[in-house]
């Protein structure tokens, strides 16, 4: 009898919500709680149950009465509401128009670094924000208790798993399941447990590109990203790579471009220096092939790897990265279509 009532209020809440007329609801309302309805059934043949039972299911049949009366009542309203046009309705005004949103600058940015790099070869990948340990570590040459992992501390969840760091787990991904030659790019969201301030939030984009086939140079790779950088920054950018470390790439390095501020004469946004790094490169280390399976000295490759943010506060000239995350309306709508 208990799961009797049960269906009969789940019936009947379902059958009120879709009713679309005061008369569809009056005649949920008999059938329902009328003279012969469901629920009057039911505390009618209360009296021949046992003793026992009876209290529990007369309460629980009152409770889904009252219930009842309460939404058909408030459906009624509901009902007549809609059926008289405000007062201060003027049905001859034309309408207005809606407000149309506009692309996050990070998303601009993104697409147009997408776009930059497909012109030259580059398939769009994307991967899992959610990592093992392996594929965030392990397999890009970061051995346990390496202090390379400092830079990296991030959220951990249950067993092996943890927030992606960065996206280069997606490098091992792709040439687990595929042989060279290779041209991808991947970008999305990462994580680090980064107190928040003008520079740092624990949760940034990044963008990663790499390319592996046979006999692939470092030469290649400053040709790769200085052309990047012509088509991102503009034609008077000037560009130098300063030697750097990274545990999967060898030899690495960091790319500056000269400041769009004061053009390499040094001021406050460059910190004086008159460039400003910008992403890590480097070619690819032979552990991380040896780790994907692939025959030793048979192929050599390049990786990249930018901040998107960072980026895009260069591209614009932007000095605080929680700008972007604030939801500032009069921020946000300056930035394009």
């Amino acid at each position: 009898m208990l799961s009797r009532l049960k269906e009969i209020k789940h019936s009947a809440y379902c059958s009120i919500a879709k009713a679309s007329s005061l008369q569809d609801v009056e005649e949920l309302r008999i059938s329902y709680l009328g003279r012969k309805g469901k629920l009057t059934e039911i505390l009618r043949n209360i009296g021949t149950l046992k003793e026992e039972d009876r209290r529990a299911i007369g309460k629980m049949a009152n409770e889904i009465k009252k219930e009842l009366e309460e939404a058909i009542s408030i459906r009624k309203k509901e009902l007549k509401d809609k059926t008289k046009a405000p007062k201060y309705l003027d049905v001859t005004l034309p309408g207005r128009t809606h407000w149309i949103g506009r692309r996050h600058p990070i998303t601009i940015c993104g697409q147009e670094i997408c776009s930059i790099f497909n012109r030259i070869g580059y398939s769009i990948v994307e991967g899992p924000e959610i990592e093992t340990d392996y594929y965030n570590f392990g397999a890009l040459n970061f051995p346990k208790d390496h202090p390379a992992r400092d830079l990296h501390d991030t959220f951990y969840l249950k067993g092996d798993l943890l927030l992606r760091t960065h996206t280069s787990p997606v490098q091992i991904r792709v040439m687990e399941k595929k042989k060279p030659p290779l041209k991808i790019l991947s970008w999305g969201k990462c994580y680090r447990r980064d107190k928040p301030d003008a520079s740092h939030t624990p949760v940034f984009h990044q963008l990663e590109g790499f390319y592996v086939a046979k006999n692939v140079t470092f030469r290649q790779l400053k040709g790769t990203l200085n052309y990047f950088a012509y088509q991102f920054f503009g034609d008077d950018v000037e560009t130098k790579f300063v030697p750097s470390y990274f545990p999967f790439t060898e030899p690495s390095a960091e790319l500056y471009i000269s400041c769009s501020v004061c053009k390499g004469k040094g001021c406050k946004f460059c910190k004086g220096q008159g460039f400003i790094e910008v992403l890590g490169c480097g070619m690819v280390h032979p552990k991380v092939f040896e780790n994907v399976g692939y025959e030793p000295g048979k192929y050599t490759g390049f990786a990249f790897g930018m901040g998107l943010e960072r980026l895009t506060m260069l591209k614009y000239k932007i000095d605080d990265i929680r700008l972007f995350y604030e939801n500032d309306l009069r921020f946000l709508c300056q930035f394009g279509p």
